[in-house]
């Protein structure tokens, strides 16, 4: 039996950077976690623990550190193939560099009436993430975001579904729906106006699922991926996860109470997860989702 190295990669994960830019007494803040990893000719350290190939792990985080002061961070996925790049580009044992970025949003603080230009407070919106893959030829770019919770109190239903002996679930036609969105884009090249991008893109989320009269979370995931693809002619595909935040109207007929779908138990677990891809074309071979 012949015993061999399968695939691997090694890296630093979850390097904090956050670059102030200041243009006099007005600062922006960027604010990201970074984590990078590489793959290529790596069977030496692997068989003999033989180094000569491998560029260290804190080499990975002081690049992303002096990258941010040498280029700045303009938007997660660009900064992203930068250090995709020059991981490959500048190392010829590296053959594949994958980078995995999250974005934290601060806001301005505002004082008065005026939005101050160097005091700011953490944002309670989601987080935005981008994955960047380079393997020397091709860069794969995905953008995405994380932990958006959205609720529509009304034009919900759910019903006409399999029944068996262990069904207890009634239909409804008028519920609550709520998730939380998790969501990944992929786009057909690596040069978009990424920041508008995104704003373009969690519009299209956001509009979907609050006009979408649901008959099924599916349904509500179809719309909000087609949306997507409908607007943005650069992004071929569009990957979803809704984790289904049931709310179930509460019995108040012991207190002498009609409920009328107004008084919930928002219940935090077990939970429906509903996962799916909304696809434009048959997708290009690559790496682009892991």
């Amino acid at each position: 039996m012949t015993i061999k190295l399968g695939a691997n990669r090694y890296g630093k994960a979850e390097t904090r950077v956050v670059r102030v830019t200041k243009n006099g007494s007005k600062h922006e803040i960027r604010d990201l976690n970074v984590s990078s990893a590489l793959s290529g000719d790596m069977e030496a350290v692997h068989y003999t623990g033989d180094n000569a190939n491998v560029l260290p792990t804190d080499t990975q985080k002081n690049t992303v550190f002096a990258f941010a002061k040498q280029h700045g961070i303009a938007s997660p996925e660009e900064f992203g193939l930068l250090l995709a790049r020059h991981f490959v580009d500048s190392q010829p044992t590296i053959h594949h560099a994958r980078v995995e970025l999250e974005e934290y949003t601060w806001e301005r603080n505002v004082v008065g009436l005026n939005a101050h230009p160097h005091s700011f407070v953490r944002s309670g919106r989601e987080t935005r993430t981008a994955l960047v893959h380079y393997d020397g030829n091709k860069a794969w770019v995905v953008s995405g975001l994380k932990d958006l919770v959205v609720l529509n109190s009304t034009g919900s239903e759910f019903h006409g579904y399999i029944k068996d002996k262990y069904t207890t679930l009634q239909p409804t036609t008028d519920r609550v729906l709520a998730t939380e969105v998790n969501a990944q884009w992929r786009h057909t090249g690596d040069n978009a106006e990424w920041d508008k991008s995104y704003e373009v893109v969690r519009r299209c989320l956001l509009s979907a699922f609050a006009e979408t009269h649901s008959l099924s979370l599916q349904q509500t995931l179809f719309e909000m991926g087609e949306r997507v693809l409908e607007t943005c002619p650069d992004i071929v595909e569009v990957k979803l996860q809704l984790p289904n935040k049931h709310h179930f109207e509460v019995d108040l007929t012991a207190f002498g109470q009609i409920n009328g779908n107004e008084v919930f138990w928002a219940a935090d677990r077990p939970y429906g997860l509903i996962e799916g891809t909304v696809v434009r074309e048959v997708p290009t071979a690559g790496p682009a989702w892991d």
